[in-house]
């Protein structure tokens, strides 16, 4: 008895294996594709605006950016200094074709992680991330927007709405790939 359970067993599996080796494997869309413009090393310079989250001052970061398996998602490690010191950060940018827009999720060594994932919408070469998130207790708006300016270049722009429901700028800059 034994015998014959685990011949249908074994049995059992290899029609399960079949089953999923018959099954296409998911391949990039051409939304995913479009994450390759971020694929390879950046340097950030920018400006930080005064504002609620972090002092004002100039900030400057080298970013590494490759594919993760598969293509779908693009993984940057990014290390520089701002106005608040050192600054440490991993992100991951994607593509969800359940809700047609572009993922971003991050965590940085000041302790922020995105309990939210950003959602964005690319036209032609101008990305525009929209969240809405807490912070303090309160609900907080942002945009980031970053505008390609070359197959080696862009510009970027971080804002959060203000109680007056005016976008103000938290950070402006450029970014170069080397």
């Amino acid at each position: 008895m034994t015998g014959r359970l685990l011949v249908c067993l074994f049995g059992l599996a290899m029609a399960s294996f079949a089953i999923t080796l018959a099954q296409e494997v998911p391949k990039p869309g051409p939304e995913h594709e479009r994450l390759g413009f971020w694929v390879g090393d950046w340097t950030d310079e920018g400006e930080v605006k005064e504002n609620p989250m972090m002092p004002a001052g100039k900030m400057k970061s080298k970013n590494h950016c490759e594919w993760f398996e598969g293509n779908f998602a693009v993984v940057c490690h990014s290390e520089g200094k701002g106005p608040m010191g050192p600054m440490k950060s991993i992100g991951i940018i994607s593509y969800s074709p359940e809700t047609k827009a572009y993922t971003y999720y991050g965590v940085d060594n000041s302790g922020m992680a995105m309990t939210t994932v950003p959602k964005g919408k690319v036209d032609g070469k101008t990305w525009v991330y929209d969240d809405e998130s807490m912070m303090e207790g309160q609900k907080v708006k942002t945009r980031y927007t970053m505008v390609e300016t070359s197959a080696t270049s862009y510009t970027f722009k971080w804002e959060m709405m203000g109680p007056d429901g005016k976008w103000m700028a938290l950070m402006e800059g450029t970014g170069k790939k080397s």
